[in-house]
């Protein structure tokens, strides 16, 4: 039996080689169809240069595991939720590594109702199955079938629903798919809005897929990446800029000064909108950073409910609360009418038809939201011993904290200021968020104070 260190909590992904090849992959694809007791799943990849591989090593072990496939070929991570519910299948594969580096790959995978197969939902079962490797054997005749099909019409049917297409009002757009698999889709829409008159105009860069990443790693949080994109808002005039992952299940937005917007307040912005149209509705966020969203879902009368930080812990509770919508500061968006998962595409969408109905701009919107509850965003710190450096901070500040919370990490809160402390899933890094009551100074202080006590 061999150790498959490539699987993770939420997810598989690993290093090319060793960690992850096509016999590991047969391996996952052939517990998967076994563990779920298949009958149909799909599959399909991202843009990477080993992706196509893997994915038709899946697809030999689910096919050997007498599950019928159907290949969508390159697409996003979401589209891969679309077709397992859409088509009301047993299961659904993504081969995709991200944002990770270019020597990585990695799968996502869901089950039927396209809900996520985690740690806690299966996926240490398939670890095990696929460790072990002694398989059940299957008739030749039960051998499963492989089939291309395409769901795109319907998947960007789907996305034109969340806009009023009559009432949007002429808007241009920067759309930075950093040569992952977000091109093919934001091309089809770019039809749509031509056959159906919509006045969004799209200054496409970075939009044909490569697995070489010749422009980088798609991967908008980072600094030089953001940079790209601003400047091209700039440049265009546009309204708005939009990047995405590798994957696209995250987006990320820029105002049309070329300002990056944190995910954090895209989240309120979010939240907002949908309790605007249906009130009393529960949202769920993450802990990492929480003022800003709770007090717009309060004046929503909205049920503002915090769960642990990942999607399947936000999948489950709000399937749980029957959620409207979800977010993590992190850029990820979760819909109820999306099958109660995440999307990149939905959320500029939604936010493209509110500037039209507000008929303002997108920093009008969020800047107020931003000066009263400012954040750096997240800040990492490598740490020989992660633990014992969340325990220093703990120490030094528990006993002038108002709140404790450990929902996710050490949550401290006091009168003016809050921060979170996350260790990481795969490396010894300590993840710091910290917010305050609209204070920029005080929040310069305790920030450079906590660093000094994480990196003591």
């Amino acid at each position: 039996m061999k150790n498959l260190t490539c699987f993770k909590a939420y997810d598989i992904r690993g290093e090319l080689g060793e960690e992850l090849n096509v016999d590991i992959a047969y391996k996952i694809g052939r517990a998967t169809g076994e563990f779920l007791s298949a009958k149909t799943m799909v599959v399909g990849g991202d843009v990477r240069l080993t992706s196509k591989e893997l994915k038709a090593a899946i697809a030999e072990g689910l096919m050997d595991a007498g599950v019928d496939v159907l290949d969508i070929g390159l697409c996003g991570t979401e589209e891969i939720y679309f077709a397992t519910s859409h088509l009301n299948l047993d299961g659904g594969i993504m081969i995709t590594a991200s944002h990770n580096p270019i020597n990585f790959n990695g799968m996502k995978l869901v089950r039927e109702n396209s809900r996520p197969l985690s740690n806690d939902t299966g996926l240490l079962d398939i670890k095990y199955l696929a460790e072990q490797a002694n398989f059940k054997q299957i008739p030749k005749e039960q051998r499963g079938s492989i089939k291309i099909l395409t769901v795109a019409d319907d998947y960007i049917k789907h996305l034109l629903t969340y806009i009023d297409a009559d009432n949007i009002q002429p808007i241009k757009l920067v759309v930075n798919a950093g040569n992952g698999t977000a091109g093919p889709t934001i091309d089809k829409l770019e039809q749509a809005f031509l056959e159906y008159n919509i006045p969004i105009e799209l200054i496409k860069i970075h939009n044909i897929p490569d697995g070489t990443f010749p422009n980088g790693i798609p991967n908008p949080l980072l600094h030089e990446q953001q940079a790209i994109t601003g400047e091209q808002v700039a440049a265009h005039g546009a309204d708005m800029g939009i990047a995405w992952d590798g994957d696209f299940d995250r987006c990320f937005l820029w105002d049309a000064n070329g300002q990056f917007i944190d995910g954090y307040y895209i989240v309120g912005l979010l939240a907002g909108a949908f309790l605007a149209q249906q009130p009393g509705s529960t949202i769920i966020h993450d802990p990492r950073l929480t003022w800003n969203t709770i007090d717009i879902v309060s004046k929503g009368d909205g049920n503002a409910v915090m769960s642990k930080t990942g999607h399947a812990f936000i999948k489950e509770i709000m399937r749980e609360r029957d959620a409207v919508y979800g977010g993590e500061m992190s850029a990820h968006h979760y819909f109820r009418d999306f099958f109660y998962c995440d999307s990149g595409m939905i959320p500029w969408l939604l936010v493209v038809d509110l500037l039209s109905k507000k008929k303002v701009t997108l920093q009008s919107l969020v800047q107020s939201r931003m000066d009263r509850f400012p954040s750096p965003g997240e800040i990492n710190s490598k740490v020989s011993d992660a633990d014992t450096a969340i325990e220093r901070v703990f120490n030094e500040y528990k006993d002038k904290a108002i709140k404790e919370d450990r929902t996710d990490g050490l949550s401290l809160e006091f009168e003016d200021w809050r921060f979170n402390l996350r260790l990481s899933n795969t490396e010894p890094v300590v993840r710091l968020n910290i917010e305050t009551r609209g204070d920029k100074k005080i929040l310069t202080q305790h920030c450079e104070n906590l660093l000094k006590i994480i990196r003591a």
